[in-house]
């Protein structure tokens, strides 16, 4: 019987970030050119995903405020056809204030927007891939509100 060789995936690390802006959870979302997205770096070998998911995410956003409310909670994408995936985190901030941080090579203002948006409007926004990722976050949000920790209002 032949083997077949494990295929190693290669991991990003991404941050979704809420933040409850008193009538409902927002989530920040980041578009590069015309794909939107969390904020998200690959992972190095000998990093701790989820120490790269907070350090670009503060590099990208300007946040420094990202409480880890859900821990180390995570929900990765499927792997795509190169075998890439993504593990998403979740952190609340208490500010919608954000600075766009650029890195070399990423490009210009133009090509990159951070905006808050609900999650129907997450929903409209984001790739189909990340449809598990945004469930994932919008059923962690419901279960912190039935504990009585937040709001209820996701949508």
């Amino acid at each position: 019987m032949q083997t077949i060789p494990a295929i190693d995936k290669i991991l990003s690390a991404g941050m979704v970030v809420v933040n409850h802006d008193g009538e409902r959870y927002r989530f920040l979302v980041l578009r590069s050119f015309s794909a939107w997205d969390f904020p998200k770096a690959l992972v190095e070998d000998g990093e701790d995903p989820l120490t790269v998911a907070l350090r670009v995410t503060r590099e990208t956003t300007g946040i420094e405020d990202l409480e880890l409310n859900w821990g180390d909670e995570h929900r990765e994408t499927v792997p795509d056809e190169d075998y890439r995936v993504t593990r998403y985190y979740m952190a609340q901030s208490e500010t919608m204030d954000v600075e766009l941080g650029i890195s070399p090579g990423a490009g210009s203002e133009d090509d990159l927007e951070l905006t808050w948006v609900t999650a129907d409007e997450a929903e409209d926004v984001l790739p189909p891939r990340l449809g598990l990722v945004l469930d994932w976050a919008v059923r962690m949000l419901m279960s912190s509100a039935r504990s009585g920790r937040r709001p209820s209002s996701t949508r």
